[in-house]
């Protein structure tokens, strides 16, 4: 089996340009953070991550000369992007709350009314039933889990062009999302509904995060971040939801991951308005912003003319 130069040369084109969008945005956030009143630091954890993806970045470049290193570089470098991605994105998040706007939680939970959805019958059904809460906390968790298995699976299978663009949408959606989230922030169903987020049976793992940090944010209280314990701090949209249709939409290029991919997806859907005391459109929200991130992902098509032509032709790999 063959992977066609065309196509080495567009995965190489849009790994070149997600590495431009990601500079740029890392350059917004660092100069935001300060003026929104943050500074960041670095203990040992996040210095391994770092370090971490500046070498799967070296990897990538001694690998990808070689043919038979194609696959694993692309592996490498992309988890390598990903991880960047994730630092850089939920920081951004934290700029968005900063800005300090009305919440909307009560326009949220109107909007769900109106759809004839009950948040808080839908948390009683859920926490009533401790024997199905393992499953809702595997299924929230498992948004850990398409940064590293996207990578594997399209780098492995050859689909470096999807993988790239998986990249790219996943940089857009997060964009979108905290775009949005500062024009419509929120704090979540459980103060909204006046329901307790933990008992001896049941933590909304995901929700006390934002609990604790987006009101700290708001009253001016929080200034430093630490950025192996970042996690982002969004109500609507959903990044959960979106980054599930991104990793479905990703695996789907793979037939044999397609059952897996849909159960994953369905059941991180149903999880996430418990544990990250969303709305349910906060879920739609994110669904749509996955695919709107999605479509703009695969229309850059555009050749880059500042690339050299001996860059873009990579090696074609054999089986």
């Amino acid at each position: 089996m063959l992977v066609a130069p065309d196509c080495q040369t567009e995965a190489y084109e849009l790994y070149v340009r997600n590495w431009i969008a990601l500079a740029a945005l890392a350059l917004f956030v660092g100069i935001s953070l300060p003026i929104a009143g943050f500074s960041w630091g670095l203990d040992s954890e996040a210095w391994i991550g770092l370090l971490s993806c500046g070498t799967f970045i070296a990897l990538r470049h001694l690998l990808m000369s070689r043919p038979y290193g194609l696959r694993l570089g692309y592996v490498l470098v992309s988890i390598a992007q990903l991880g960047c991605l994730s630092i850089v994105g939920a920081l951004l998040t934290y700029v968005a709350a900063s800005a300090n706007l009305p919440l909307q939680d009560a326009a949220l939970d109107r909007w769900d009314r109106i759809l004839g959805l009950d948040w808080a019958s839908y948390y009683r059904f859920m926490t009533a039933r401790p024997e199905i809460l393992p499953y809702a906390y595997t299924a929230y968790a498992a948004i850990a889990l398409p940064p590293f298995g996207v990578p594997i699976v399209l780098g492995l299978t050859k689909n470096y062009a999807r993988l790239q663009r998986y990249t790219l949408a996943t940089l857009l959606t997060l964009l979108i999302v905290a775009f949005i989230s500062a024009l419509i922030p929120a704090i979540g169903t459980y103060l909204q509904h006046d329901l307790s987020p933990e008992f001896s049976t049941y933590s909304a793992t995901g929700y006390l995060i934002q609990l604790e940090r987006l009101p700290a944010i708001r009253n001016g209280d929080l200034h430093i971040l630490n950025l192996s314990h970042i996690g982002g701090i969004v109500t609507f949209p959903s990044f959960h939801a979106a980054a599930a249709v991104l990793a479905l939409w990703a695996w789907w290029g793979v037939w044999w991951m397609r059952p897996g991919a849909l159960m994953l997806c369905t059941a991180t859907m149903v999880a996430t308005p418990l544990l990250g005391g969303h709305y349910f459109v906060d879920v739609f929200a994110g669904i749509a912003a996955a695919g709107l991130a999605i479509a703009l992902s695969s229309i850059v098509k555009r050749p880059l003319s500042v690339l050299p032509k001996a860059r873009t032709s990579l090696p074609v790999a054999g089986t």
